[in-house]
């Protein structure tokens, strides 16, 4: 079992950063990297993620509720209403990082864990978010979405397979390229966040059970319930924020850790 402070800092790193737009993933690199730590391996990455998961379908329980009541409905015949809609988007915007994921995960089984492509993937889609929220509309919510919209999203996401990239960050950029309002672009990101978290996690959940050991799966467990707790106060902190500023601040700190780890990568820093 992993120690109770590793386990506590990576729990801690993963709520905070998995719906920030400033890549979970790539922290989750860094973090053993930084302090000398041993690599915790992707099964106790997948396990910090699952209880994310958690936090955002408490936090949306409502638009979960409603997407559930809309299929049902869409079931039995009774028409497709706004939840069923929103349904169908998850499903449809999901179907490209399956598909990618899929391939990506046979080329590098164990995840891609470089500083130098961390380093670049934060400095230049950090700067991607910016210019998109600077110059980008704010016309659209997500009743407004049409499929050419979400199908654009959904193919964003791919790129999040590249760490430091940010799942929630590419996917905020996209939204707010094509124009949808901050809170708007966050909430759909982080609606989106289920289906990927649950497939990344149904996968290395099945790795687990085939290894057997019960010293990785109480570390796991650990890491979960500690990553739902500091995920659901993120997730109030960034919605609050959001309503009322722009990405700025997560802009800024993507700069200053992407040229850091540029500085590290070619030997200028350390």
């Amino acid at each position: 079992m992993l120690p109770f402070l590793h386990i506590a800092v990576l729990a801690l790193v993963q709520g905070i950063t998995e719906f920030l737009p400033i890549s979970s993933s790539g922290h989750l690199v860094l973090v053993p990297w930084a302090l000398g730590w041993k690599d915790q391996g992707l099964l106790i990455d997948v396990a910090v993620h699952v209880g994310t998961l958690g936090a955002v379908m408490l936090y949306f329980k409502g638009d979960i509720f409603d997407m559930i009541n809309g299929l049902w409905r869409m079931a039995k015949g009774r028409g497709y209403n706004d939840g069923a809609r929103l349904a169908v988007y998850l499903i449809v915007a999901t179907i490209p990082v399956v598909i990618a994921g899929f391939v990506v995960n046979k080329i590098f089984p164990d995840g891609i864990r470089s500083i130098l492509v961390i380093g670049w993937a934060t400095l230049g889609f950090g700067i991607l978010l910016w210019i998109t929220d600077k110059f980008g509309l704010t016309l659209k919510r997500i009743e407004h979405l049409k499929f050419f919209d979400v199908i654009a999203i959904g193919l964003a996401q791919t790129l999040a397979l590249i760490p430091g990239t940010s799942r929630s960050g590419i996917t905020m950029t996209a939204g707010r390229l094509l124009g949808m309002e901050r809170t708007d672009a966050a909430r759909f990101s982080m609606l989106l966040s289920i289906p990927t978290i649950i497939g990344a996690g149904t996968l290395k959940g099945y790795e687990l059970l085939k290894i057997g050991d019960a010293s990785i799966s109480a570390s796991a467990f650990i890491a979960a319930a500690l990553s739902f707790v500091s995920a659901l106060v993120a997730i109030f902190l960034m919605m609050a924020w959001l309503r009322r500023a722009t990405f700025a601040p997560f802009v800024i700190y993507r700069a200053f850790l992407g040229v850091f780890l540029l500085g590290v990568a070619y030997g200028y820093i350390g």
